[in-house]
């Protein structure tokens, strides 16, 4: 786990990791959410609805936001004020993402950095970005 403070930040920093989305992660989910739209839980129905297999919740997928925030950019010292999230395609079961902050901007007066984010898959394609808005405590 990152413990950058608000001084150790500069605009343009950058972190990244990749994660493999396993359908444990989407059945957890699923338990906690209580989510059970059939386009993450049934292929058939997926398929007719133009997809290649059941889609991973996108809600899973941003939340690899909060584990880029919390252990990466900052880290330890991080408090997330605002997300602002686009989801630009599909995520499936066994689907490698790379996800990549770029601090953009800092505050002084309230020690809070924005954070642009990109998530890609494996072939490098855009499946989610956002903004964050990340106070320092």
């Amino acid at each position: 786990m990152n413990r950058f403070t608000y001084d150790e930040i500069e605009v343009g920093h950058k972190e990244s990791f990749s994660v493999r989305v396993a359908q444990e992660d989407m059945d957890r989910f699923r338990a906690i959410t209580g989510d059970v739209n059939p386009l993450h839980a049934d292929p058939d129905y997926a398929k007719e609805h133009g997809h290649k297999d059941c889609v991973v919740f996108g809600m899973l997928t941003a939340s690899y936001l909060s584990t880029l925030a919390g252990v990466y950019l900052p880290g330890e010292h991080s408090l997330i004020h605002s997300v602002k999230t686009k989801f630009s395609g599909a995520v499936y079961v066994g689907d490698e993402l790379t996800v990549e902050g770029t601090v953009t901007e800092k505050n002084d007066t309230f020690e809070l950095i924005i954070v642009k984010a990109v998530i890609r898959n494996r072939n490098g394609e855009k499946v989610c970005k956002a903004e964050l808005q990340v106070g320092l405590i």
